[in-house]
């Protein structure tokens, strides 16, 4: 694991090259924490999938209904298009 952090540190750290008003804009994994809340909650009620496949199936559907959404689809983060 350490090796894994040693190779990937720059990658990590690349936020610290933007303006600091955007880095927790940049560094946060809210939007995404969220898409897998979602697939919990729609998941947990079918208890268990019988093959791999049928689980991919679910998931897929759930984050393709994500991006069909508009909302997601025009979404920006405004004080980054703002420093652009």
């Amino acid at each position: 694991m350490v090796k894994r952090l040693e190779r990937d540190l720059p990658e990590l750290l690349a936020f610290f090259s933007f303006p600091r008003r955007l880095w927790r804009k940049l560094r946060t994994t809210n939007v995404i924490e969220r898409c897998f809340v979602e697939v919990r909650r729609r998941t947990r009620p079918m208890v268990c999938f019988v093959t791999v496949a049928s689980a991919d199936r679910i998931i897929y559907a759930i984050f393709n209904g994500m991006n069909e959404k508009s909302e997601w689809k025009n979404r920006t983060l405004r004080l980054f298009t703002q420093a652009a």
